[in-house]
């Protein structure tokens, strides 16, 4: 486990490996908030140097990781893919509604920050095209999602891999070129699944 995108009144942590789970947590007016939240043996006394617990979010249906887990051990709710979670500054934003897949994206406008789970990511060759900082989830790039269409995050936090701080057009760029780097997309996977 590595710590990443440690910002004011955030933090996160990445399990190493191909697929870099990232998780984080974000202190809101004394409560920490913990999102997609993989487990490790620092983790609670990490949150309580930002404050006190106040949630877990699963932003995305699927990323059961450790949530219910943490959640209990915490003493606070846990969230599966909220509409709103109130008494905070976030706004959470619908980005995708399928029947297999139910993800939201978390925007908190006084800070500029957007934290995603599946629907961008930051893995070269997987949500990565070329030399795209950040690229949208394979099956998405077809139909990126226009709810986070005119957001320019200071920082971008994600589920899959490091943040992007202080470039806020990388948002705009993944998803304008989203379909059009495609194939270029799918011609690397198939170097990715060989190294595995």
């Amino acid at each position: 486990m590595r710590i990443v995108d440690e910002i004011g009144h955030a933090t996160g942590w990445m399990e190493e490996g191909r697929t870099r789970r990232t998780s984080h947590a974000l202190e809101a007016d004394g409560g920490v908030w913990l999102f997609d939240v993989v487990d490790w043996p620092g983790l609670d006394e990490r949150v309580r140097q930002l404050g006190e617990p106040a949630g877990v979010v699963q932003l995305l249906d699927r990323h059961n990781r450790d949530c219910a887990a943490v959640a209990l051990r915490l003493g606070v709710p846990h969230h599966v893919v909220p509409h709103e979670l109130p008494g905070t500054p976030f706004e959470l934003r619908p980005v995708v509604r399928l029947r297999f897949w139910r993800e939201v994206a978390l925007w908190w406008p006084e800070r500029r920050l957007l934290l995603v789970a599946d629907v961008l990511g930051t893995i070269p060759g997987y949500f990565c095209a070329g030399n795209e900082p950040a690229g949208a989830h394979p099956l998405l790039r077809a139909w990126p999602p226009r709810s986070l269409r005119g957001l320019e995050p200071d920082h971008l936090l994600v589920g899959h891999g490091e943040g992007i701080h202080h470039r806020p057009a990388v948002l705009a760029s993944a998803l304008r070129t989203a379909r059009r780097r495609l194939p270029r997309l799918l011609l690397g996977l198939p170097r990715l699944v060989r190294s595995t």
